[in-house]
């Protein structure tokens, strides 16, 4: 059985795929965002508290990510080049999203928090993407 996205062109392909993991991934992240900030019975106003939270989501995410990235997305396997490619394009998300988080809640401030969150993580997914192309790339076939 054929994926739907199988059936999209290569360069399209890879983009589908990506948002897909993203989404999925994106939602587990805001959901132990939101989950650590009631388990710490607070509300979503201390800064530190967000910072925590959202960390801990994104470091939660990031491990199945990887994994589905090299499999699904870009038909690649895992190897140390595109490791570190992925770890340097979430560390480059993560610094764009830490710092999206405080104007955004102070922008979006009549929001609920875990719309913010889906903003932030939606901008930093989209640069993510373009990062991560440069890293994961199939070998070349031979004729």
């Amino acid at each position: 059985m054929r994926l739907p996205s199988s059936y999209l062109p290569g360069k399209s392909r890879s983009a589908v795929r990506f948002a897909i993991i993203g989404t999925t991934g994106m939602f587990v992240q805001t959901w132990f965002f939101m989950a650590a900030l009631y388990l710490m019975n607070q509300p979503a106003k201390g800064a530190l508290l967000y910072y925590v939270a959202f960390t801990a989501g994104y470091i939660l995410e990031m491990i199945p990510n990887y994994f589905l990235s090299n499999w699904y997305t870009f038909g690649t396997k895992p190897s140390k080049k595109n490791a570190s490619g992925f770890l340097l394009a979430r560390a480059i998300n993560m610094g764009i999203q830490l710092g999206l988080l405080p104007l955004m809640i102070s922008w979006l401030s009549h929001w609920r928090d875990d719309y913010i969150s889906f903003v932030v993580i939606f901008i930093g997914g989209c640069i993510n993407y373009l990062v991560c192309l440069l890293f994961f790339k199939k070998p070349k076939e031979t004729e």
